[in-house]
């Protein structure tokens, strides 16, 4: 139909300038809903005036027919990386959905060779080209045009099943996706049938990962395979000749970005094998991020990969998990892999740690900890940990622990605040941390008997593990497990903990609960590494590089105070009305210098002191509404979070235990 004569614009249309305006408005949820002619509540007064819809139905038809030859040239020359660039260059990221259903659907109608040079680009265009937003409502096109694909594609249920099979497993689509996009569906609908072979028949399969992975072999089976044997020939050169540059230079000639994890998974399985050469490969890897060669993606991706196939590894390798754990240990402690996001490495059931053992290592402990409280030499406490070699019997971390706590709650506040920064600072497994404190809460009713005010000085050590990202608010719970009697002590310790946590201002009374009298990992106080952090944002601000900026950050070795950075950074741009700050902020995300969990931290930071900032900035709250939106559309912020309800539970980056 023309639209001179009748104004029309098609329902596809329509929803590209909805998704348009809830992006300019921040509605992070708006490709779920669309203005509707037949909806009853459907006002002729909603839709775009005539000029605007001829400007947006002729960029639309111009983007169609572009997206076809850009498909059409990748597969004839398997080039993604300049398939990425003719995308940006169209410069109409609102469209990107449009592309993604075009490109998995003439792949749909195409050899196995094509389909898996499908899976690939989108792997390596996600997040940097194509918004995930719009990858998202691109699957879900997808899947509701399946009855009309699978008039001219008869097995359109098993393969649609099988991209997104490969998008979850990639990292490039949530699994929620699956259950939300079955509800919403019609019943009797082809995508139901699609999610359903999706979920039980791919995704609910043992190894399902590797078996999706391997499904479009074929004839682009070669150069997969290919990239992988050069993968392991510049991963045993660099094990034997240490040329770091070299093997750097070498994962850049390969020209894969989207299949990093590959060179971390092989990596660290090459650690696992050869002892002697775990240094130099942990270095390796190091290097590579710090340099943003291999990002936190693709470093986190190579680890699960291993985690799942682990016990497979085990038969080849006997002490295979305690070796990855102990890697995994490694890198965190350097600041280069987030092990939270990582799943748990499954442990079977052992015998407990020989009794003889256990008291050698409290001794050694208990020596090592009074030497701290002398020093306060961090570094030394990890060395003299490390060569105890603890990794082989996790339970002692756990010891630990327990250890350093009780010997702490018996001191001065000086001691107290210094275990809770050596806790922050050792990078233990979570689930150590946790077994620790189970420990802890479960003796709680003996240590009373020594210590009286054993329930306020507990509850703060297991608040401030909380504030300081030790700890995740469900691991309060997984302390208690439900055994404790309502009358213990140990009961009273985690009561007191979550009331500790959900006090207003909570998270920075924590932080000072003790006076900040210890030495943090650089040996700065609060107030100390809050005048480094302004003073780095100025100098960023006057022209600064990001790069320096960046490594300036990663320097104060606080990670669990990265929120600080966020507050400080939102309020010079609400202050200065200019973004480039908010620049570094993205640089910090991109990179995983700055985590989700820190940056809800920031914005609830801001959030209960903006009644403050309105005095000094008279539109603050307008502004900072702004800043809450725009951090929801790049996924720095849940679609959750909510400026009426950051004043009380959201302050510490978290919900209302």
């Amino acid at each position: 139909m023309d639209l001179g004569e009748e104004g029309y614009v098609s329902n596809e249309q329509k929803e590209v300038l909805y998704s348009k305006d809830c992006a300019i408005k921040g509605d992070t949820d708006g490709y779920n809903h669309f203005i509707d002619a037949n909806d009853p509540n459907y006002s002729s007064s909603e839709d775009i005036d005539t000029t605007a819809l001829k400007d947006i139905n002729k960029r639309f038809d111009e983007y169609k027919k572009k997206a076809s030859i850009i498909v059409e040239e990748y597969f004839a020359t398997d080039d993604a990386i300049s398939t990425a660039n003719e995308l940006k260059d169209l410069e109409m990221p609102s469209y990107g959905y449009y592309f993604v259903k075009k490109l998995i659907s003439m792949a749909m109608d195409r050899h196995d060779k094509e389909k898996e040079m499908a899976a690939l680009l989108l792997s390596s265009i996600y997040g940097d080209v194509i918004d995930p937003r719009q990858v998202y409502m691109g699957f879900r096109k997808l899947v509701e045009s399946a009855d009309d694909l699978i008039v001219d594609i008869p097995d359109t249920v098993d393969v649609l099943a099988l991209f997104i099979a490969r998008a979850v497993v990639d990292d490039i689509l949530p699994p929620a996706f699956l259950k939300k996009e079955a509800d919403a569906l019609p019943d009797g609908a082809k995508g139901i049938d699609v999610i359903k072979r999706a979920e039980k028949g791919y995704l609910s399969a043992p190894l399902h990962a590797e078996i999706i992975e391997r499904r479009w072999g074929g004839s682009r089976n070669k150069t997969v395979e290919d990239v992988k044997a050069k993968i392991d020939n510049l991963l045993v050169e660099y094990a034997v000749s240490g040329d770091k540059k070299e093997a750097i230079r070498c994962i850049n000639d390969l020209k894969v970005p989207f299949f990093h994890h590959q060179i971390v998974k092989r990596a660290i399985i090459m650690a696992m094998e050869r002892k002697k050469a775990e240094g130099k490969l942990l270095d390796l890897l190091k290097t590579a991020s710090e340099e943003c060669l291999i990002n936190s993606s693709q470093i986190s991706k190579g680890f699960t990969r291993i985690i799942d196939m682990i016990d497979d590894l085990s038969l080849d390798i006997p002490n295979a998990k305690e070796l990855l754990q102990s890697l995994i240990s490694k890198a965190a402690s350097e600041g280069w892999l987030c092990a939270s996001s990582l799943k748990e490495v499954p442990f079977s059931p052992k015998k407990l740690v020989g009794d003889s053992i256990v008291r050698a290592f409290k001794a050694k402990a208990q020596s090592i900890i009074q030497e701290y409280f002398l020093t306060g030499d961090v570094l030394e406490v990890n060395s003299c940990l490390e060569s105890e070699n603890l990794s082989s019997i996790p339970e002692l971390k756990a010891i630990f622990i327990k250890r350093l706590i009780m010997l702490a709650m018996d001191r001065k506040k000086r001691e107290k605040e210094m275990a809770s920064v050596l806790l922050s600072s050792l990078y233990f497994p979570a689930d150590d941390v946790v077994n620790g404190f189970t420990m802890l809460i479960e003796s709680a009713d003996d240590t009373a008997l020594d210590i009286p005010v054993v329930v306020e000085d507990l509850a703060m050590f297991l608040a401030r593990a909380v504030v300081d990202d030790v700890l995740a608010p469900l691991h309060l719970e997984e302390i208690g497990g439900g055994s404790l009697k309502p009358d213990s002590v140990g009961n009273q310790v985690l009561i007191m903990a979550k009331s500790l946590l959900n006090a207003r201002l909570s998270g920075e009374r924590i932080l000072r609960c003790w006076g900040g009298g210890g030495s943090y990992t650089n040996g700065w106080a609060i107030e100390d590494v809050k005048d480094q952090i302004g003073k780095l944002l100025e100098e960023f601000e006057s022209g600064g590089d990001t790069r320096e900026a960046c490594r300036c950050i990663t320097e104060l070795g606080m990670p669990f105070f990265h929120h600080e950075v966020v507050k400080k950074s939102l309020v010079m741009i609400i202050e200065k009305k200019q973004d480039r700050v908010w620049r570094l902020l993205e640089e910090c995300f991109n990179t995983g210098i700055i985590t989700q969990i820190q940056m809800s931290k920031g914005f609830g930071r801001v959030s209960e002191a903006l009644d403050d900032l309105c005095l000094d900035v008279p539109d603050a709250k307008k502004q900072f509404g702004s800043l809450v939106e725009r951090a929801k559309l790049v996924g720095w912020l849940d679609s959750s979070f909510s400026l009426n309800k950051t004043a009380h539970s959201m302050e510490n980056g978290f919900h209302s235990l």
